[in-house]
């Protein structure tokens, strides 16, 4: 089902699909591929290597004359067709064409039914560009690791090995590879046998489960090997030398991981062995090869990273729980990879629930709604499933990810634990070693359970968006009537069943909770309720199980009330949001009080950041108040709320936190960046640029560490100072190759928001410096160019990104540069007069904000004084 992803002109949804997308379908197959042989001789030095591929096909049909194979890049140097079990050499030369991206076989004989084939194709590849990376040290570099890696998602196997590179086959596969002795290699499956001489290895590996052409590995290096199992399967982590530790410390919990999924989805881990490699200069984050992840090294922690780092955690789980959701059960087409994606995200949310408990859960979970909604309101509005694209990687993003989790939590909530996850032992089970689409889910769903949730599919899957809601509450005492009212402000309606509840505080106990169930359905609807007596508070979406935003028009005692004993943390922030919008200093009272007495790290990060937009002066004692949390993530949440507070007591706090450092690096990065957007927002009386340049100069200067976090942090605390000529050069300076990957990338993005507070001269620097980046060929500095390019306030930038667009191989970085073209576009047509507007505007409401406190302070007085 396909729904249109045109323009919302009420809520300015900009369309997913850019021009030359089409509708993309699963090939025609010729036959069913049984198993892939690859025999490879790598040369480490010319990156280059030499291979052969073996396919062996049953013909689906008589008669068929040609194959395509999908090949890029390749240099082919012959293809010959035997008999599968065929009597001695029985391989006879075929004829060819090559076209550089596809290989026409032409057979000799047509194809018979039952009849197989082997298709063995010899070719070689120097300097590929995608599918297979070639890592080595340079005269910039000196230390990098030699480590060759495969990529094979969404479609790039076909960049180190002929085959029909598409999801909906899947055959058993096995690598012989031929490296230098001094390295390991490490592929899907288990090791056959190794054999060795004086100069090189060749390693043997086997997977005897099917799987796809982009769950195919390889990856090797001079890795030291740690050894872990799990019923007797052996669960092994690869790390660059010297870095047995950090690997102890980010993948030891992948054993009891297995365990708790395997539990939990009703279907034992499939594989023979889980092995996870981390790699330099990966692209991704991680990709679940069968039992055979790789991951980047920059997920791998020492011990004050691991402080307040979930994503490391959340990215194993997350690539362990492929295992299942994408290799045991493969999607049949790219359309459908929110299936895959949507679970493995979820199984972040399982994991967090099992290792720190619900409301950590519940958080996580928000978080995850929150990056979807930011990607729905800014970039694009799409359904979940959709097979108009130009390049199938364009599907993976915020919404197959975040907006998919959220969608398997929603039929959790429909169904309750104990169906949901019989559903998903269901889905499984049925399903293993085999294709699906979203329509085997919901089979696995009604098979289950005897549920329909079309209903479900059809709002949150087959078309986009999500319900936003407006909800008031009100107490009609002569009736004992509590009347809700709730109004949906999206244009396309949203027909769902609700709870809410009244809440009534109980002295010595948890509240008690009175649940309704209601249909919300109409653009506005009001429910009453009798009641015996006026509640304490009201809760909307018990439980917070469906995907939507919510604003909540409550009295204050009743905000108040839920803020402090609602049970569900995700409904005590909507609170502490509503509180804030009502301003006043009642209002951060309450907040001030909730941030010292809440129990829950997630709400107070929460109440801070609510804090931090009440626009009063007494709003900042409460904020700063933060900084002395024990939890190193509401630190973190209060220096960048301090970025909105432009004051010299703001500014002074930001400064100290940077100069006496934290526990947490993260802590200390954010409070760069809040300093920078302080000082950049201060009159000269209250900040001095020098003082700013010189506090980022010290920590540029001595805070090297864990991937450059603290450093990146301070470069974009520069990029906050617009007009500074001197804040420019510093961060050219750590753009030039050499420099630290992660601080050089930081770097590369910081020019374009820095560019627009510039002179001329200068964004002509930028834009000649962006322009040089832009002909590297290394997939994150493309990105980072082409993020720069989009802030610029200058047409010339455009140029650059059309260049970008049209050389890159990537699809991922053509989308960014072409999304980046759009928004330079509509910002250089804004007239600069109202800039102009805007400025003023902010000078007003800040002495608005003074007026304000002080009548505050005056009234609190007044009403303190004896009558």
């Amino acid at each position: 089902m396909l729904h249109s992803n045109g323009f919302d002109s009420e809520n300015s949804h900009k369309q997913f699909e850019l021009p030359g997308a089409r509708p993309h379908y699963t090939p025609d197959r010729p036959g069913q591929v049984e198993h892939i042989s690859l025999d490879l001789t790598l040369d480490l030095p010319n990156r280059s290597f030499w291979g052969r591929c073996m396919t062996r096909l049953n013909p689906i049909r008589d008669g068929i004359t040609r194959l395509t194979l999908d090949a890029v890049n390749l240099t082919i140097e012959s293809v010959k067709i035997g008999e599968v079990d065929g009597e001695g050499d029985q391989a006879v030369e075929q004829k060819f064409d090559y076209d550089g991206e596809q290989i026409q076989v032409f057979l000799a004989e047509p194809t018979q039914t039952g009849k197989g084939i082997e298709l063995a194709i010899a070719y070689r590849a120097d300097h590929p560009q995608r599918g297979i990376y070639f890592i080595a040290p340079n005269e910039h570099y000196p230390d990098k690791p030699i480590q060759v890696w495969t990529q094979g998602e969404d479609e790039d196997s076909r960049f180190w090995f002929p085959c029909f590179d598409y999801p909906g086959q899947l055959a058993t596969s096995e690598i012989r590879v031929c490296v230098p002795k001094q390295y390991l290699a490490i592929s899907n499956g288990e090791l056959v046998n190794t054999e060795a001489d004086d100069e090189s290895a060749t390693y043997h590996w086997r997977q005897n489960e099917v799987h796809p052409t982009y769950l195919m590995t390889l990856a090797v290096g001079d890795f030291a090997e740690l050894k872990d199992e799990w019923n007797g399967k052996p669960v092994t982590y690869y790390v660059e030398k010297g870095r047995e530790q950090q690997a102890r410390l980010s993948m030891s919990k992948t054993p009891q991981m297995i365990e708790f999924f395997s539990q939990k989805y009703g279907y034992p881990y499939p594989f023979p062995k889980y092995a996870q490699v981390c790699v330099d200069d990966f692209i991704f984050g991680g990709m679940e090869n069968t039992s055979t992840t790789l991951l980047t090294d920059r997920c791998l922690l020492d011990e004050r990273a691991a402080i307040d780092n979930l994503s490391t955690e959340s990215l194993v789980a997350h690539e362990l729980a492929h295992q299942w959701f994408g290799d045991l059960v493969v999607i049949k087409h790219w359309s459908h990879a929110w299936v895959k994606e949507g679970m493995a995200s979820y199984a972040e949310v399982m994991w967090v629930e099992k290792e720190y408990g619900a409301d950590d859960a519940a958080y996580y979970l928000l978080g995850q709604a929150q990056e979807y909604l930011d990607e729905d309101s800014s970039r694009y509005r799409r359904s979940l499933v959709t097979h108009v694209y130009r390049e199938a990687i364009e599907l993976y993003d915020r919404h197959i990810y975040e907006k998919g989790s959220c969608v398997y939590h929603m039929i959790r909530k429909e169904l309750g634990d104990e169906l949901f996850y019989k559903t998903i032992s269901t889905f499984l089970s049925d399903n293993a070693h085999r294709t699906v689409e979203t329509v085997d889910l919901l089979r696995a769903i009604e098979k289950t359970t005897g549920r329909n949730l079309m209903f479900l599919f059809d709002q949150y899957v087959y078309r986009g968006g999500h319900p936003d809601y407006k909800v008031a509450y009100g107490w009609d005492a002569d009736s004992s009537l509590a009347k809700v009212t709730v109004t949906q402000s999206q244009t396309e309606l949203f027909d769902l069943k609700l709870a809410i509840a009244v809440g009534y505080l109980q002295a010595d106990a948890a509240p008690m909770l009175k649940p309704f169930t209601v249909r919300v359905y109409e653009k506005e609807q009001s429910f009453y309720f009798p009641l015996e007596k006026k509640p304490d508070f009201v809760s909307f979406d018990v439980g917070n199980g469906y995907l939507k935003t919510v604003a909540l028009d409550y009295p204050f005692p009743e905000l108040k009330a839920q803020l402090q004993a609602d049970p569900d943390p995700i409904s005590r922030l909507y609170a502490a949001e509503a509180i804030a919008k009502k301003g006043g200093l009642e209002a951060v009272n309450v907040l001030s009080e909730a941030l010292q007495k809440e129990g829950f790290w997630g709400v107070r990060a929460y109440v801070v950041r609510s804090l931090s937009t009440i626009k009063l002066d007494q709003a900042v004692k409460g904020v700063l108040a933060g900084l002395r949390d024990e939890n190193a993530k509401v630190r973190r949440a209060t220096v960048e709320s301090l970025a909105h507070i432009s004051t010299d007591e703001s500014y002074q706090a930001l400064k100290a936190v940077v100069e006496q450092g934290d526990a947490s690096y993260y802590v200390e990065a954010a409070a760069l960046r809040s300093l920078g957007r302080v000082a950049a927002a201060g009159s000269d009386d209250v900040v001095q640029a020098a003082d700013v340049l010189q506090v980022i100069g010290r920590v540029l200067q001595q805070r090297q560490g864990w991937n450059e976090v603290v450093r990146a942090g301070a470069i974009a605390a520069l990029s906050q100072l617009k007009t500074s000529e001197a804040a420019l050069n510093l961060i050219l300076e750590y753009t030039q190759p050499g420099i630290p990957q992660p601080l050089r990338l930081a770097a590369i993005r910081s020019l374009g928001a820095i560019s627009t507070g510039q002179t001329n001269v200068n964004v002509e620097r930028i834009l000649e410096r962006l322009n040089a980046l832009s002909r590297e060929t290394f997939f994150l500095s493309q990105v980072a160019v082409a993020i720069a390019l989009g802030q610029m306030e200058t047409v010339h930038a455009i140029g650059v990104l059309q260049a970008l667009a049209n050389q890159t191989p990537d699809g991922r970085v053509r989308r960014i540069a072409e999304e980046s073209i759009q928004t330079v576009q509509k910002t250089v047509g804004t007239d600069k007069a109202v800039k102009q507007l805007r400025e003023d505007l902010d000078q007003l409401k800040k002495e608005n904000q003074d007026l304000k406190s002080r009548l505050e302070m005056l009234e609190a007085k007044s009403s303190a004084s004896p009558r």
